[in-house]
Parts: C-alpha cells; sequence; structure tokens
C-alpha cells in the first residue's frame, strides 16, 4: 500500500500556487526549481495573470486546471492562503505544503489565520505541512519542491539518508553538509510550524520508504507525544535507525516546582527518555548526526559494542582507544591463541587491541588482511577500525589494503569495517562500495561507530508501554502526608502504620500502641519540606518525649509558617538501616506520565542521581529504570553491607506507574521521599500526592 504522505514527497503532478515570472521571488525560485532538476512530473503554475509563467502556461486558480494534481505547493501572502487552500480541496487537492510565512510564528493575527488553515483542512480531509514550511525534495525523483537558496550553489543527490525537521534552515544545513560530504538525500522535508503535518508523520512515512535506510530528524518542541512515540517504535520494529535532535530544552512549568521529581523533570530530560525508550538515537550536533548516518546507510551497524583497533600509530591507537572507552564501547584483549596467530603474521605488532603493526610492514600491506581477520574472529567483535595514516592518498600502494578490506567485508558481512585515513576522492568511494565507511579524525570515526552501535542496541531495546485502565477520578483536596499514605497503600505501596494525631494526649496513645521509639512530623498541607521547619523528630522513647515533642513540632511551624494550616502531628515507628531512595511520577503535558527513580532525602536535587521511564512500568524496565541510576550500585551491598530487596523497589515502581496512568485525569504528580529499601520489604516513609487541578496546593508534600 502507498503511504498516505506519499505525494508529499514524490508527486507525480503539481501546483505551483503563487508561481512568479521573476526566478529570484520565492514563487518564481520553487517553480525554477521544479523545472531546472529533472523533475519529469507535470507541473501546474497557478498565477492571477493566466499568463505564462517562465516559458510555462499557467491558470488563475486551480480550480480550472484541466486535472486534479497530486499535490500543490503555496507560496502565498499570508492573507490569501486560505482561500487557496480552500480551493485546492474544493478541487480534490488533498496534499498540500504550505511555504508561505506570516501565520503563528509571527503572532498579531497570525495564530487566528493559521487556525483557519486547520478548520479548512478538517472539513476537507486535507492534510498540509506547514505553513512556514520550506518544502520537500526527493533527488532520485529530480523532485526540488522548495525555495531552499542552496539550490543556487548546490544540489544534494540522491542517497539512503531521509531528513525530516521542523526548522526549514535547519533541515537545508543538513542536508547540504551530507551533500558537501558526498552523502546523498532519498527524501528530505521541513515541516514549520506543524499547524498540521508533523515531523513524526514524516518519520512514519520514512519508515515505510523503500528508498530511505537511515533518518535524520529535528525537533523544535512536541505537541502530540503519542504520535512520535509511535513513530520512532515503528521505525524500532522496521530496524530502520533514527538519528535525531531535540534543540533548546527548558524546565518544566511552575506546577511542578512544588516537588523533587517536578524540579528534577525537566523538558529535555524527559523527551530524552523518550527516544532512547522508542530506539531513537539523540546526537548533539549536526556533524555527529550526519556522522552517524553516514555509518548507517554505508554498512551493516554493529552488532556489540566489542570493536577492534588495527593501527599503523601507537599514539593514534591510544587516541581512539581512549575515545572508544569515552563513547561506551568495549575493547576486549585479544584472546592468547589470536594473539599468537598475529604475530606469526607480524612479529613486531604490539598490544593485545589496540594492535600497533608499526610502520615496518616488511611483508607488505597484505598482512592487514590476515591480522584483522583474526581479529575479527577471535574476539567476536562488532567493528574493526583500521588506522592507516595517509596510505589513502597513494593509488599506488593502496591496493593490498583494498583488497584486505575487502575480504573482511566478505567473510563478516554483518560486522562493521571502517578505514580511519587521509584519503582521496577516488579511494573513497571504492571502499564505500565495499561498504566501509571512511573517516580522516579517528575520533569522529569513533563517535559514529557508537551512535549506530548504540542506535541498534536501543532499537533492539525499544518497547511500548503496556496498557492501563482508566480509573474513576479520585476526589483529592489539599490535605496531609497521612491522607497521601491512605492512597497510595491502597494502591499496593507498602507503609509503616501511622497515626494522626490532634492532641498530645492522641500521640501519647499513638506511641505506646506502635511502641517505642518513635518519629513524629508535623502535618500541614502549607509546609511542603517539613525539615526545613524542623519539622520532624526521631528516637522518641517516651511518654515525656512525645509530648514535649508534640508541643515542640508546632511551635517550629508557626514560627516558620504564621498562617499555615496546622492539622496535628503524625506519629509512626522508628525505622532504622535500609537505603533511601525517591520514587515520583510527573505528569508531563506531551508524554504523559513519567517515573522517576534515584537516591532519595534531602539532598535529592543536589546530586541530581535520578532516572525517568515512561508509566506504566514493566517489571523489565523496572529493572532498567532502577540501572539507569548510578547510586543503584548501593542496592547489590556495599563495603560488606548485605543486599537489599530489589524485588520489593521493582514492585513498588510498577504500582506507582500504574496508579499514576490510571488516575492520570485527576492526579498531576506522585512522590515518595524518602523510599526506604530494606534487606526484607521496602517502606514508604513520607510522601505526596498532588491534584491535576490542585497543582500548586500538593495533596501531601514529601521531604
Amino acid at each position: 500500500m502507498v503511504h498516505r504522505l506519499e505525494k508529499l514527497f514524490r508527486p507525480g503532478s503539481i501546483a505551483v500556487v503563487g508561481a512568479s515570472g521573476d526566478p529570484a521571488k520565492l514563487g518564481g525560485r520553487v517553480l525554477r526549481h521544479l523545472t531546472s532538476f529533472g523533475y519529469s512530473g507535470r507541473i501546474f503554475p497557478i498565477n492571477l495573470s493566466g499568463k505564462p509563467v517562465q516559458g510555462h502556461p499557467s491558470w488563475p486558480s486551480v480550480l480550472g486546471l484541466p486535472e486534479v494534481p497530486d499535490s500543490a505547493l503555496i507560496v502565498l501572502p499570508a492573507p490569501l492562503v486560505a482561500r487557496a487552500l480552500e480551493d485546492c480541496a474544493t478541487k480534490g487537492i488533498l496534499q498540500v505544503q504550505i511555504l508561505s510565512s506570516g501565520f503563528a510564528e509571527e503572532g498579531g493575527e497570525g495564530p487566528a489565520m493559521q487556525e483557519e488553515l486547520v478548520r479548512i483542512a478538517r472539513r476537507h480531509g486535507m492534510r498540509f505541512t506547514g505553513p512556514n514550511a520550506l518544502g520537500s525534495i526527493s533527488p532520485a525523483d529530480g523532485f526540488f519542491g522548495t525555495f531552499s537558496s542552496l539550490l543556487d550553489t548546490a544540489r544534494p543527490g540522491p542517497g539512503r539518508i531521509g531528513v525530516a525537521t521542523q526548522s526549514g534552515a535547519y533541515g537545508s544545513h543538513v542536508y547540504a553538509a551530507a551533500s558537501f560530504r558526498g552523502l546523498g538525500i532519498s527524501r528530505a522535508i521541513a515541516t514549520g510550524n506543524e499547524a498540521d503535518l508533523d515531523v513524526a508523520d514524516c518519520i512514519d512515512y520514512l519508515v515505510e520508504d523503500a528508498g530511505t535506510t537511515v533518518i535524520c530528524a529535528a525537533l523544535e518542541g512536541c505537541q502530540d507525544g503519542g504520535k512520535l512515540r509511535r513513530a520512532l517504535l515503528k521505525a524500532a520494529a522496521a530496524r530502520k535507525p533514527v538519528v535525531i535532535m531535540k534543540v533548546g530544552s527548558t524546565e518544566a512549568g511552575a506546577a511542578a516546582a512544588a516537588t523533587h521529581t517536578g524540579s528534577l523533570a525537566g523538558e529535555d530530560r524527559i523527551i530524552d527518555t523518550v527516544f532512547r525508550e522508542c530506539g531513537a538515537y539523540r546526537a548533539a550536533s549536526i556533524e555527529e548526526m550526519i556522522d552517524i548516518a553516514y555509518v548507517c546507510a554505508t554498512g551493516p551497524r554493529p552488532p556489540s559494542r566489542d570493536v577492534g583497533i588495527l593501527t599503523l600509530s601507537g599514539g593514534i591507537g591510544v587516541l581512539m582507544a581512549d575515545a572508544c572507552i569515552g563513547a561506551g564501547l568495549a575493547l576486549p584483549p585479544m584472546p592468547a591463541a589470536t594473539m599468537e596467530a598475529i604475530l606469526e603474521i607480524q612479529p613486531v605488532a604490539g598490544g593485545r587491541n589496540p594492535i600497533d603493526t608499526t610502520a615496518q610492514l616488511n611483508r607488505g600491506l597484505q598482512i592487514f588482511e590476515g591480522i584483522s581477520q583474526e581479529m575479527m574472529r577471535g574476539a567476536d567483535l562488532g567493528t574493526v577500525m583500521a588506522y592507516m595514516a595517509h596510505l589513502g592518498r597513494n593509488l599506488e600502494r593502496f591496493p593490498p589494503l583494498e583488497q584486505s578490506l575487502a575480504a573482511l567485508r566478505r567473510n563478516f558481512p554483518d560486522r562493521l569495517v571502517v578505514a580511519v585515513m587521509t584519503h582521496v576522492e577516488e579511494i573513497r568511494l571504492r571502499l564505500e562500495a565495499l561498504g566501509i565507511p571512511v573517516f580522516e579524525d579517528p575520533t569522529r570515526a569513533v563517535k559514529a561507530v557508537a551512535g549506530a552501535t548504540f542506535s541498534r542496541i536501543l532499537q533492539q531495546a525499544a518497547m511500548s508501554a503496556p496498557d492501563v485502565a482508566r480509573a474513576a477520578p479520585l476526589r483529592l483536596e489539599a490535605g496531609n502526608e497521612a491522607a497521601a499514605k491512605a492512597v497510595l497503600g491502597a494502591a499496593g505501596i507498602p507503609v509503616l502504620p501511622e497515626h494522626a494525631c490532634a492532641s498530645p494526649e492522641e500521640a501519647q496513645a499513638a506511641a505506646e500502641m506502635l511502641g517505642y521509639p518513635v518519629v513524629m512530623k508535623i502535618l500541614s498541607a502549607d509546609i511542603p519540606h517539613k525539615t526545613e521547619v524542623g519539622g520532624v523528630l526521631l528516637n522518641l522513647a517516651n511518654a515525656a518525649s512525645v509530648t514535649e515533642g508534640f508541643h515542640e513540632l508546632l511551635r517550629r511551624a508557626k514560627a516558620a509558617k504564621p498562617s499555615a494550616r496546622l492539622d496535628g502531628v503524625l506519629v509512626a515507628p522508628m525505622v532504622r538501616g535500609g537505603l533511601e531512595t525517591i520514587i515520583g511520577v510527573q505528569r508531563d503535558p506531551v508524554f504523559g506520565p513519567m517515573v522517576m527513580f534515584g537516591l532519595g532525602g534531602v539532598a535529592v536535587e543536589l546530586f541530581s542521581d535520578v532516572a525517568f521511564a515512561t508509566a506504566p512500568l514493566t517489571p523489565a524496565r523496572a529493572e532498567a529504570l532502577i540501572d539507569a541510576v548510578k547510586g543503584a550500585r548501593l542496592l547489590e551491598g556495599w563495603r560488606g553491607s548485605r543486599p537489599l530487596d530489589r524485588r520489593a523497589l521493582v514492585d513498588a515502581l510498577c504500582h506507582i506507574s500504574e496508579f499514576a496512568v490510571a488516575h492520570e485525569d485527576s492526579v498531576a504528580s506522585v512522590e515518595i521521599n524518602p523510599f526506604l529499601v530494606r534487606e526484607e520489604g521496602a517502606l514508604a516513609l513520607d510522601a505526596l500526592i498532588a491534584p491535576r487541578e490542585e497543582a500548586a496546593q500538593p495533596m501531601a508534600v514529601a521531604d
């Protein structure tokens, strides 16, 4: 089946609404690009004059066209766009790109005019990109439906890299940089303001496009988190790599600041989590994006993180080894038998990985073939990187190396082989034809290999979150810690037996029932962080200390927060030992509930050793979330301490994630801090639930 967006990228015929006879104007540029670069489809210029435009007959309106074009490009002043879009719909043109600017990006009447475009499209079942879009290109078809000034000096050739971006300037820079590197483009599009179609829609198309091997994408923002997730997961299922960038990182809204979870859950951290979970590799720069795409489009993605380095230079080998470790790749030492075989081939070879052949190649460059194959086979490597200095510039000496690299690719077709050397274009092209990427800079080569490797690993691990049925809305009112724990306890979170007490006598009775020593905490919805006002007392060992503690807590609270509502104190058993962690859920406005885990206590924001995952969690995804936190090693036991109950932690993470999804309509955030993980079991020692309607007035607040 043909994808619903095929005609945006590869139309058989197209109308240019606003075509100009002046090739310097935007409408003239679009028409010139369509007619100058080999597009074989039918072109219908639309110009109010009805006179020939750049040698082509024109029509005053699409309504008068002799046929229904597959698609249309609108390049008109903003006030004229709505009428043109309505005419396209009436004619039956249901895929349109609006290149005109002057809409939501400029304020004033722009947002209202943009909404009118959406209403027209919805009424007619039309889909469109823009407004303020750059257009699309398909070099293999000679289709350049864009006004990009790049085409005045350079034209991307056909290739296997698909590009989808919001920003026109960003998109054209990506495919310009790719072109200057000698890389071809399959399809490219810039979606502009995304009043209708967005980057996620275009990723979905590129996943199905047979001409695209790897997808480069860039976002400035995201309006539909679910759609983006589905597109990225679709790419992961198809094993089509997505290298993605998100530009502009901002913190979450003010409502989130009531909790540690909210203050740590910035937009950038959340979207980074979503990319990773859905198998997309996030690049840090355009250069890195293109390098990774180049590797993925040229050779196979490595099946493992294990890399072998074969080098003519010990110093460069060390440089590359350091870069590999820094990028998260592994350098397994060659087994003894492999080293014996290598030394038979080159007796002066040094190291066990990197393997330094030295510059003393008395037996000729053909020794690379035997050494590289022994390395690949002996350590079961995912990648071999060969540093060959400047031999790529020597057409006479290079053939033995070329034969060695070709044999390595032929004998290990699922492994990646990378050549690092200065080179002439002829040699680069010959190696690329063999499926071997070529780099001049060793560090860039390593980063690109790492990106290709982890792209595959991420896609193999990608999975969608399970479904959770929505529950009836909770009736949450601003309350205290006790109320929050009652709700979470019912959801399966282990809590202590505790008592809310309004008088010293009630506190004494509760302490006697629970057994000494006890903990006492102030109860007030107006005191978010109890430790900041001295609102927690530990190790109270008798009735007298409980009575005195009751009065002291109220005194401290009134002194620190004179206007705070005080509901008494909470009396709980004193618990010792275990590891303090934090469990939280923050509802992101785009991506929904996101679970946070990290080391807890009052210093959680100081160390920021936390990780996020999309709710709800499966046990496997909860395990992965725990492993993403550096401090989680403490769960295994540290300096003689016994291992802690990881299973209890996994269960709690799953329960709180399911609770947050089930009550997404009524809960803005949930936080348990500390959540104490013990040798056997775990306990919520403090808790928060913030209702969506009253996010600034949390139901109960944790320390």
